[in-house]
């Protein structure tokens, strides 16, 4: 494992314990960090290694949409993805915000025919995906997700942090088809979860395990 890629799994764990200790002005420091290094700088102005923009580089169209030859995703369907999951979680289950995909109307502007987390996808579905989605459109998508992650985290007050999501929440979710119902392992994953619990996962690590999924498709095609 590289050093920026240490530095980030090292700052995770600082950020679990953080949370933990109940310290959310520190968790809140912390988490931008972690959160600017899975974005792009151009999300956070931070001063500090960015994994999106270094995946970015040198990557073409071709490798973009490309699907390596023994099945998988494409990167295409990885970016997609992980912005889709920090929109839902973030936006509707932390904020209780309409989803930043429904608001400004970013199906038109990616060219998706689907309106879901891409969850439970068939091969089939993910190469179609990938093969339409529109490249720049998606980095943009990506960007506003994470800028509106970082403006609701800084307005966390300390006794949501053990908070469970909330319920109504979690069925809104469902009835605008955020999540279909195969997947639904995934809801009742958020389901368990408390509001610290969410920051771990999917606008942290969640981009971070993907984002190491692309590179390594990156490396094939």
């Amino acid at each position: 494992m590289d050093t920026n890629r240490k530095i980030w799994n090292e700052g995770q764990q600082n950020l679990r314990r953080t949370l933990a200790a109940g310290d959310l002005s520190k968790a809140i420091e912390q988490f931008l960090t972690q959160h600017a290094m899975v974005h792009s700088k151009k999300v956070s102005r931070a001063d500090v290694w960015s994994f999106e923009d270094e995946l970015w580089q040198g990557l073409t169209e071709k490798a973009f949409r490309t699907i390596p030859p023994k099945g998988g995703h494409s990167i295409a369907w990885i970016l997609f993805h992980i912005a889709r999951i920090e929109d839902i979680t973030m936006n509707m289950l932390v904020a209780g915000n309409p989803q930043i995909y429904i608001r400004d109307k970013w199906a038109k502007k990616l060219k998706s025919t689907i309106h879901h987390s891409a969850n439970r996808m068939d091969n089939e579905s993910v190469a179609q995906l990938s093969s339409q989605l529109e490249l720049t459109a998606l980095r943009e998508y990506r960007a506003a997700v994470g800028r509106g992650t970082r403006d609701i985290v800084r307005k966390i007050r300390p006794h949501e942090l053990n908070q469970k999501v909330d319920a109504i929440r979690l069925q809104t979710v469902l009835d605008q088809g955020a999540v279909i119902p195969e997947a639904m392992e995934i809801v009742h994953y958020w389901g368990n979860r408390t509001i610290a619990g969410l920051l771990l996962m999917p606008p942290t690590r969640h981009n971070f395990l993907h984002l190491n999924e692309a590179f390594r498709v990156k490396k094939k095609v």
